[in-house]
């Protein structure tokens, strides 16, 4: 099992996790695969989320520890500087236009920002609600528009509605998550919704974004989906809705960094069985 500890721990599992979720972008909106832009996908996040447990480990290190903590995060470090060197080979490979990659570093480098040891920065660990959509905005922005390379003048319809379906799904998983933190956001002086919202409200929150998710399968129809990827993606529906449930009782690392975080490559591979 030491294998799997490693792909989960070292975000390569997630990074899996995005390319997936790209690949289902191309199959609902019929995209070309550009094998490229999937290798960027895959690195940047590799890239981003190591840049991020990494910053997030020394930014609750005292200063004393931090020899301590970049020897022990080596590989960490090394899958750092492995994925910095594969996204930019990919980017220069691939056709994505630059403003799109500057969009999502910008992204990337604002939720990171509560975590900079700079103490006229600490207002932002107060930013609970927008921590959250931004990251499953974050998430919608690198597995939708990127791949799409669309200026944002020209989506449309059917372009809106994947963006629309993918943040209430990211957003869902996010929740799940931020739901698991809150003890610990709370002892470091972070804010997310789980902290923000009392349990009740967050729970209605959930079963709002579910219900979105469920009545907008309805109408694939009107947006080029089949009727076995509408199927595909309510069972995905349904399934994230049980993972919710099943994470209000204390879970393993397991249970939230393969099962959780799992739930992006089902949702993925049940649309990709529906297409055949």
């Amino acid at each position: 099992m030491k294998w799997l500890h490693f792909i989960l721990s070292h975000s390569i599992f997630i990074a899996v996790c995005a390319v997936a979720l790209t690949f289902q972008t191309a199959l609902l909106l019929k995209l070309n695969f550009n094998l490229f832009v999937y290798g960027f996908i895959f690195f940047s996040t590799l890239c981003s989320y190591n840049f991020y447990w990494i910053l997030s480990k020394c930014s609750f290190t005292s200063k004393k520890n931090i020899p301590g903590l970049w020897k022990k995060e080596a590989t960490g470090l090394l899958l750092l500087f492995i994925s910095s060197i594969g996204l930019l080979y990919c980017l220069l490979q691939s056709s994505i236009p630059l403003h799109f990659v500057i969009t999502a570093a910008v992204l990337t480098i604002i939720y990171a920002v509560p975590l900079l040891p700079f103490p006229d920065l600490k207002f932002t660990r107060k930013a609970g609600v927008l921590k959250t959509i931004l990251l499953a905005f974050t998430w919608t922005y690198v597995t939708v528009i990127i791949p799409l390379e669309k200026d944002y003048g020209l989506l449309n319809s059917t372009d809106i509605f994947i963006i629309t379906r993918r943040f209430l799904f990211m957003l869902m998983l996010c929740i799940i998550f931020d739901n698991r933190d809150k003890e610990m956001d709370k002892i470091r002086g972070l804010r997310s919704l789980a902290t923000d919202l009392q349990p009740l409200m967050l729970r209605i929150l959930i079963y709002l974004i579910f219900v979105l998710l469920f009545i907008s399968n309805f109408f694939f129809r009107n947006y080029g989906i089949t009727l076995p990827q509408s199927i595909a993606l309510q069972v995905s529906t349904l399934a994230l809705l049980a993972v919710y449930f099943y994470s209000n009782k204390k879970r393993s690392y397991l249970f939230y960094y393969f099962f959780v975080d799992g739930m992006m490559l089902f949702s993925a591979l049940a649309t990709y069985i529906a297409s055949v």
